[in-house]
């Protein structure tokens, strides 16, 4: 290789002569000289010599110099044009490379050739290619982590924002390893830069497709979500990130634990210009970092304070239970035909000396979200089956206690086990408890869902399904289910007004509902029109505010003594009518 490039080297000394020749700074040129040279000179000498020794006559001579000139001329155009058509390989890599490091723009050129300037044009091609992804990547990518850096950010972010037409919501997300600085001055920038590798690692496994990470700077991370719906959605990546991100690492033989600080800013409520975005979301990691470590902020006040109120009903539901707060309220279950309480809806309620009455909207997200709805209802299920324990001792009218379970508890897959051991704890009689579940439940792992209902169904427990009719599976699944009742959503009962949409599906749930030999009862009943056109159709059940709002037990004993005369209001209700 290297006699080669020596040779190549040396073989340089025309080209080089040539280079000094004034105005000739072509290299089309120097061909085109050297081969009109190389044509004439030869021809020259022997037409001089013709003219000095020939004996013929001068017209002969001047004829034969004139011939020999225009054939002479004719050949060396047509030699020239031929040249300068093959050098035009050499001419369009030259101007390919020279678009490239002037533009940074990457001109076509042949690939199919494979004599040397074929492959001279193929080769410049691939190795531009190759340099421009190299030169891309370098100028787009972080080269400690492989993450896109500030640029690319910067362009993802207003690609983002020219294309967001409808106002969606999108968040950054900007974030800073606190403890960096110490670890590189402790353990050396080499574990340093392990760390934030697998910081960054981290942090792409939190994200989706829809995510995009970038590493900014030294120990800053940024992070644009995209296709949210709610704060809930940030909030709860947000959540994932602190805790990956905080586990203790092993790296070279250290144990390194991390501190992380975060800002978020939203758009559209955050301003529209990328800088003001980004600047937003750095001002709420600062206050973030202020709280100590492991924090997040909202840049919004009013997104703050809702995240701080909602951090404090947090914090207090888990000592929620112990400290005595939690309560049940008992809402009557009506049976049209007789006009008598057949049952109850154990409904939960969080009054905090904090907070005050605190909306079951509010909290059982959060208890879902956190895993303490488990413990939560274990302690409901509980107590509704003490307390209607309670009530057929004190001999009270025979009543169901119906017992909505969440898919939380569904999914710890011990509820059997759980409601085994409250039925012997409160010595409450299996056929006097209805579990209700919603029929959201049975979108996932519909099989595991029927074993257990079949098991709490075996043991004599009633299973209703609740919320009928607004989600999507229970019309394919419904007859593999073994429950005994249907619930018809209030959303329905509402509007019901006879001729509506809503009529329509109430009858045809109540019909659906007693061909497959179910009970049903609707819910959120509110007027005695509403009242009459379910026993007109042929509901089983009712509950909502026109019986009774939800009432505490005490309150509820009094209904249940009072059962007569409630039996016949109804009843004249249905004279009425």
């Amino acid at each position: 290789m290297l006699k080669l490039l020596g040779m190549s080297q040396t073989n340089l000394y025309l080209y080089s002569a040539l280079s000094k020749v004034p105005y000739l700074n072509s290299y089309k040129g120097k061909i085109m000289l050297i081969a009109f040279l190389g044509t004439h000179v030869p021809l020259l000498s022997l037409l001089i010599y013709f003219v000095i020794s020939a004996s013929f006559p001068i017209d002969i001579k001047v004829r034969v110099i004139a011939i020999a000139l225009i054939a002479t001329l004719t050949g060396t155009a047509l030699t020239l044009y031929a040249l300068h058509n093959l050098l035009a390989p050499v001419t369009l890599t030259f101007l390919a490379m020279r678009h490239y490091l002037n533009n940074r723009q990457l001109s076509s050129l042949p690939t199919n050739f494979t004599d040397e300037a074929g492959i001279l044009m193929a080769d410049t091609f691939h190795t531009l290619k190759k340099l421009d992804e190299v030169i891309e990547h370098i100028a787009n990518y972080d080269n400690l982590t492989g993450l896109p850096n500030r640029i690319l950010f910067d362009n993802r972010l207003q690609e983002i924002i020219s294309q967001n037409q409808n106002n969606q919501l999108f968040t950054v997300i900007y974030l800073s390893l606190d403890r960096l600085k110490n670890i590189n001055n402790v353990l050396g920038y080499e574990i340093g830069n392990l760390v934030l590798r697998s910081a960054g690692q981290t942090l792409t496994s939190c994200l989706s497709n829809h995510e995009i990470l970038a590493r900014l700077e030294s120990n800053k991370f940024a992070i644009i979500q995209t296709n949210i719906k709610s704060v809930d959605e940030v909030v709860e990546l947000v959540e994932k990130i602190i805790n990956k991100l905080t586990k203790s690492v092993s790296i070279n033989n250290n144990e390194i634990f991390n501190s992380v600080s975060i800002g978020i800013s939203i758009y559209p409520n955050d301003r529209t210009e990328i800088d003001s975005i980004l600047d937003n979301a750095v001002k709420a990691m600062d206050r973030a970092k202020a709280q100590g470590q492991n924090k997040y902020q909202f840049y919004s006040r009013e997104l703050n304070k809702k995240l701080q109120e909602r951090l404090m009903l947090e914090k207090d539901l888990h000592n929620a239970i112990k400290n005595g707060e939690m309560l049940l309220h008992y809402q009557p279950q009506v049976c049209l035909r007789t006009g008598k309480i057949i049952g109850v809806e154990a409904l939960l309620r969080w009054y905090s000396p904090i907070h005050g009455f605190v909306s079951p909207a509010k909290f059982i997200p959060i208890a879902e979200e956190t895993g303490l709805i488990i413990s939560i209802g274990e302690w409901v299920l509980h107590t509704a089956c003490a307390q209607n324990r309670s009530w057929q001792l004190a001999g009270l009218p025979l009543i169901k206690m119906a017992v909505n379970i969440s898919s939380r508890q569904f999914k710890e897959q011990n509820l059997v086990e759980i409601a085994t051991q409250v039925l012997q704890q409160t010595g409450l009689k299996a056929n006097y408890l209805e579990l209700e579940i919603t029929e959201s439940l049975i979108i996932d792992n519909i099989q595991q869902v029927i074993n257990t209902m079949n098991q709490l169904h075996d043991m004599g427990i009633s299973l209703s399904l609740d919320d009928f009719g607004t989600g999507y599976s229970s019309l394919n699944h419904l007859k593999r289910l073994p429950i005994d009742l249907l619930k018809i959503d209030q959303s329905f009962v509402r509007e019901l007004t006879i001729g509506s949409d809503d009529a329509a599906i109430v009858k045809a749930i109540i019909s659906l509902a007693h061909n497959l030999q179910l009970s049903v009862i609707a819910e959120g009943v509110e007027t005695e029109a509403q009242l009459d056109y379910l026993r007109r159709n042929g509901c089983d059940q009712i509950q909502g505010y026109y019986i009774s709002r939800p009432v505490t037990a005490e309150a509820l004993v009094k209904q249940l003594q009072q059962e007569k005369e409630v039996s016949c209001n109804i009843n004249n209700l249905a004279v009425a009518a």
